[in-house]
């Protein structure tokens, strides 16, 4: 559905865009992630025919994009950071302008405003003017207009930012749903959470640049891929990690007289082999903790930084 080949955008003596290269296929939802400034904005843009390259290519749905490549653009739903609607119109009028402007009409616009309602839970809201709206239910909106015209290539740029935990999870669920259906969703963000929980595969981005790709499980074995779990308490805890390394699972054992620190394959299916070598060595437990590698640690390995620096 999307095919970005050696991007490249340079704003004077700043390269935002610096070689990047990807594939979206239907059904697939892709994820951008990076802190603000890393060029996700600036690449979208030019994915949407908003800006143009310096060089390098983007195809969508087989057909070579551009800013003046209108027909081509009727493929795409754009989502942006900045709100798109008019506050002084009901959610209903506003997707009903913004359908019009994408050439529906009639009863094929009446049920495409009826769908779109209903998938970002605004149906009870579709009358009221929207500066009423909370800031969740603007995003939410925001979403519904980039899906009116049905777009095979749906790009969300940082959906979630500045709405509440309610909204947020709301817009979570709605984008979850639009996979399922065969559309190609390409999804920027800086909250690490959001890209483990919906995309399928996801680009690590830095200053302009991927820094990595692939899956959640791919990226993760970038830095060993293993968990640790961390044992607490007291009684034998010498003869407890001299057992515990004993078994198949466990890579490395760290102790002290008071903890057992353990770096594991699979920490939930190791956990309770874990516990019981511990209590039948003689250990007696208060506390154990489980500690897995997530996109953050990747990021920071990859970068040298923080994901939100």
């Amino acid at each position: 559905m999307l095919v970005v080949t050696d991007l490249v955008r340079r704003f004077g003596d700043l390269t935002a865009v610096d070689g990047v290269s990807f594939r979206i296929a239907p059904g697939e939802t892709y994820g951008l992630l990076g802190p603000n400034g890393a060029g996700k904005t600036t690449t979208i843009s030019m994915i949407a025919g908003l800006v143009a390259a310096d060089a390098g290519t983007v195809t969508v749905a087989g057909q070579p994009m551009g800013p003046s490549r209108t027909e081509v653009k009727r493929h795409i739903g754009l989502v942006p950071q900045d709100l798109a609607i008019y506050p002084e119109l009901t959610g209903r009028e506003n997707l009903t302008f913004f359908g019009r402007l994408q050439g529906l009409r009639g009863k094929e616009l009446g049920s495409r405003i009826d769908t779109v309602l209903d998938l970002v839970g605004l149906a009870d809201r579709a009358k009221d003017a929207t500066k009423e709206y909370s800031g969740g239910m603007k995003r939410r909106l925001n979403i519904g207009i980039g899906l009116l015209h049905r777009p095979t290539l749906l790009i969300l740029d940082e959906p979630t930012v500045g709405v509440d935990p309610q909204s947020r999870n709301a817009i979570l669920e709605s984008v979850e749903a639009l996979s399922v259906e065969g559309m190609a969703v390409l999804y920027t963000t800086h909250y690490m959470e959001e890209a483990e929980r919906l995309c399928d595969r996801i680009a690590i981005v830095d200053s302009g640049r991927f820094q990595a790709e692939g899956t959640r499980d791919e990226l993760i074995r970038l830095v060993g891929g293993v968990d640790r779990i961390r044992l607490s308490g007291g009684g034998s805890v010498a003869a407890a990690a001299e057992a515990l390394a004993a078994l198949p699972a466990v890579v490395h054992v760290d102790a002290d007289r008071r903890e057992i620190v353990l770096t594991v394959r699979d920490a939930p299916a190791a956990v309770a082999a874990v516990v019981n070598g511990a209590t039948d060595a003689g250990m007696s437990l208060s506390g154990v903790e489980i500690t897995r590698p997530n996109l953050e640690s990747v990021f920071l390995h990859l970068t040298g930084k923080a994901l939100r620096d």
